[in-house]
């Protein structure tokens, strides 16, 4: 994989256990805060990804600084809106430079500290103003999203469990000991490009562009550079690298229980090809995936956890003993790893909730087990 999704922060840990043997939550760990080679990086889409030490640069080119200038666009309207300063610009400019000031040295502080330090941060924007979810958006989290996408600080520290998100923040280069090195934006894509291609290929243009967040014409200037070959997927055009289409040696059937949000389950825009009938059941409103369970290449059906912490399988679909009792077989190992810990989604699926709130004599008449 070329980087596990972060926004979740149980997915990237349970992302990497489906794929890793062996694998402890101590392991990543030590990868994200001790050794460092693995980065958490506000990218592709606005959204915050686990992504190795090595690919940065590219990453920060091909999809952050395009992030940081939207982000920081809006920041400076909705300054200007609330009335904390007629130039929005120059007060982000100003929060930024103390906010970096007290990072300085290496030091880590939270977004809390940072606010309770810096009164220019201890602002906020009235948001969904009538409405039942409308509330006070602050803006000390928000100049810190600017920051992290440009490049200029880093989620360092977790406050919390591996299951919680709790960050110190930190300045990129007390936290990696360099700042990221510069990428010229079109070798950023295009490099994002051909690494996407590497993963996930064969896919459309719509797809690249829904994953990359970015436009279609910088994913077909890309496309354009690099050495690729055009292909049928079901009458519509696909792409592929070059060396990468050689027939593939047939494969046994598998079977995999993974996260919400997790990298595979989110790698396409066009889905119907392996997630079948079950979108308005396994993702959100806004598009978010929630747990699923795989056979042979398919979305099936999903995984839960009662109240007790165990962890249940519910199929969609018949697949047959063979599946089954893979899955099983994978429901154990899941629920032996976890040891009652529970995992909270972030974006609950509307299957989720059904299963959530199901007495065990009164479950949605689905194949189960």
């Amino acid at each position: 994989m070329m980087c596990l999704h972060g926004t979740d922060p149980a997915s990237v840990f349970l992302s990497a256990w489906a794929r890793v043997d062996g694998f402890t939550t101590l392991d990543l760990e030590r990868a994200l805060y001790r050794d460092r080679s693995l980065v958490k990086h506000m990218a592709m889409r606005r959204t915050v990804f686990v992504v190795p030490r090595e690919t940065l640069s590219v990453v920060q080119a091909g999809a952050s600084a395009r992030v940081a200038a939207a982000q920081r666009r809006q920041v400076i309207k909705d300054v200007e809106k609330a009335g904390l300063h007629r130039d929005g610009g120059r007060w982000l400019d100003d929060v930024s430079a103390h906010v970096l000031e007290a990072l300085s040295g290496g030091r880590e502080a939270t977004s809390s500290e940072l606010r309770s330090e810096i009164p220019l941060l201890d602002g906020a924007i009235d948001y969904g103003i009538g409405k039942s979810w409308g509330g006070k958006v602050p803006f000390a989290p928000r100049v810190l999203t600017v920051l992290s996408a440009e490049g200029r600080v880093v989620r360092a520290s977790n406050k919390g469990s591996w299951r919680v998100s709790r960050p110190s923040w930190t300045s990129t280069e007390s936290w990696l000991g360099a700042g990221i090195e510069p990428c010229d934006e079109a070798d950023g894509v295009r490099a994002l490009v051909e690494s996407w291609l590497r993963t996930f290929g064969p896919g459309t243009e719509t797809d690249i562009k829904w994953w990359l967040g970015s436009t279609l014409t910088a994913v077909r200037a890309a496309l354009a550079e690099l050495d690729v070959v055009e292909v049928d997927l079901d009458g519509r055009s696909g792409y592929l690298l070059s060396d990468d289409v050689e027939e593939q040696t047939p494969v046994e059937p598998w079977g995999a229980l993974l996260p919400a949000l997790d990298p595979t389950v989110m790698g396409w825009a066009e889905r119907d090809w392996y997630l079948g009938p079950y979108r308005s059941e396994l993702f959100d409103a806004n598009g978010n995936a929630g747990p699923t369970a795989w056979w042979d290449g398919r979305i099936v059906g999903t995984w839960w956890q009662s109240g007790s912490g165990s962890v249940e399988l519910h199929l969609l679909e018949d697949i047959g003993a063979d599946g089954r009792a893979v899955l099983e077989q994978e429901t154990a190992r899941l629920d032996e790893w976890l040891g009652g810990v529970k995992v909270m989604a972030r974006f609950p699926t509307p299957l989720a909730k059904e299963l959530a709130g199901a007495t065990e004599g009164d479950r949605p008449g689905r194949p189960s087990s």
